[in-house]
């Protein structure tokens, strides 16, 4: 174990993680991580929001086995393959209405940005507005629509023809106490940032239907009809960035679908093949027409490996109902954590949908963040077993976000543990 990690500090380049957590995955299951050593830990992140169907999922690797026996790469777009069909038929029939044409890459970041040229192609236009607090990838053109400046700092300057709109994070707004109006104002002021900051020429606005990097922030429900009523006016797409919300996290296969809104482009990874390399972009067949010879390729995107597991992904979650189960288990963690926020002042807000779920520490009425302390709780649950992400544009949010076939029982512990963090944490915090 300990040659494992000092190979990480000699070989590997890990100097943009603050820490890399001191332990060296053996193997998983279900929502468990075993060390080399033999200790299991209750696995609350899901390696970022990626194994939703579980570590080792037997249906998924038996999938993928058969696929490695039978052809692992041959080039998806230069000849057919077909797990690439199959998984594209799947993908148009669980999507949202008329989004029924796929490309396939390998990460998140590629397929935004796929997703952003063919925007430009489709429109004629070349323009994009997003959203403060967003995060899309870490290449450069998903960092040029990102808005935190954490995750941008010493990568700029970065693409021009990026407008950015405020965020609907009810917690920090001035309409806290209505989550309704906070999401019609700031609808709204996409229009003004039309007017004001950009040159008319827009493409696409893209945003997170639940903002992960951001904090776990969740819009409210009237937000994205009121900003597809300003789109509309304008001729503006929507891209919808499912890449951490997509398959069954929120308690929807997609979590758009809680808005009643259906995008224009829907990019998706992450959940999409239970921890295979895969993304994709999916669209109406006539944006989907604007790329001709020659625009787009990606040498592994569509892998017939991971396009057979994540068919078999898919066919999991629907059989065994992972969005239900994911709202279920979600609106349990949140009354569970809602009850600890009763006894800790500076637990400032707890929010979330299905098992996207984030807790937002504060040191005081004035909402300073508690980053120190929400990382102090994420390395005391570590030492009782318990595996949390601390994220947010301050650093202050405790990340819940296990894979979706954690037990009752697993749940449970991972809360006592959280509970006890917080007592000894919250000792030295003002409330």
């Amino acid at each position: 174990m300990s040659d494992t990690i000092q190979k990480y500090k000699d070989y590997v380049m890990s100097g943009f993680m603050k820490q890399v957590v001191p332990i060296v995955v053996d193997h998983a299951q279900g929502a468990v991580i075993t060390d080399a050593n033999g200790r299991e830990y209750i696995d609350c992140f899901a390696g970022i929001s990626v194994v939703n169907a579980g570590h080792g999922n037997r249906q998924v690797i038996a999938a993928a086995k058969a696929q490695m026996d039978k052809l692992v790469h041959c080039g998806s777009y230069i000849y057919h393959a077909q797990p690439v069909a199959d998984l594209a038929e799947k993908l148009a029939e669980i999507a949202p209405l008329g989004l029924t044409k796929t490309f396939f890459g390998n990460g998140g970041a590629e397929a935004i940005e796929g997703a952003l040229k063919l925007a430009r192609l489709y429109t004629g236009k070349h323009e994009f507005i997003s959203l403060h607090a967003s995060f899309h990838g870490r290449s450069w053109g998903a960092l040029s629509v990102t808005g935190n400046q954490g995750r941008k700092k010493r990568g700029g300057p970065y693409a021009p023809g990026v407008a950015f709109a405020p965020a609907p994070y009810v917690y920090r707004s001035q309409w806290h106490d209505d989550a309704e109006e906070c999401g019609r104002q700031c609808a709204n002021a996409i229009d003004d940032v039309i007017r004001f900051a950009t040159s008319g020429d827009v493409a696409a606005f893209i945003a997170e239907p639940v903002m992960g990097e951001g904090g776990i922030l969740v819009p409210p429900r009237n937000y994205f009809k009121e900003v597809k009523k300003v789109l509309d006016r304008h001729g503006i797409l929507f891209i919808a960035d499912e890449v951490q919300s997509g398959f069954a996290r929120t308690g929807k296969m997609f979590a758009i679908e809680h808005y009643g809104v259906v995008p224009d482009i829907l990019v998706t990874a992450k959940g999409i093949a239970d921890g295979f390399p895969l993304s994709a972009f999916t669209t109406r067949p006539e944006i989907a027409a604007a790329f001709k010879p020659g625009d787009h390729l990606s040498t592994f995107g569509g892998n017939p490996v991971s396009c057979a597991a994540a068919l078999a992904n898919i066919e999991f979650m629907q059989k065994e109902k992972l969005p239900e189960r994911a709202a279920e288990t979600g609106s349990y963690v949140m009354a569970k954590l809602r009850e600890l926020q009763k006894q800790h002042p500076f637990i400032g807000d707890v929010r979330g949908l299905g098992l996207m779920i984030g807790v937002e520490l504060v040191r005081d009425k004035a909402l300073t963040p508690a980053n120190t302390e929400a990382e102090a709780i994420r390395d005391g649950l570590l030492r009782q077993g318990i595996l949390v992400g601390v994220g947010g544009v301050y650093g202050n949010v405790v990340r819940f976000q296990p894979p979706l076939v954690i037990t009752r029982q697993q749940i449970d512990r991972a809360i006592e543990a959280f509970a006890a963090c917080l007592q000894e944490v919250s000792q030295a915090v003002v409330a």
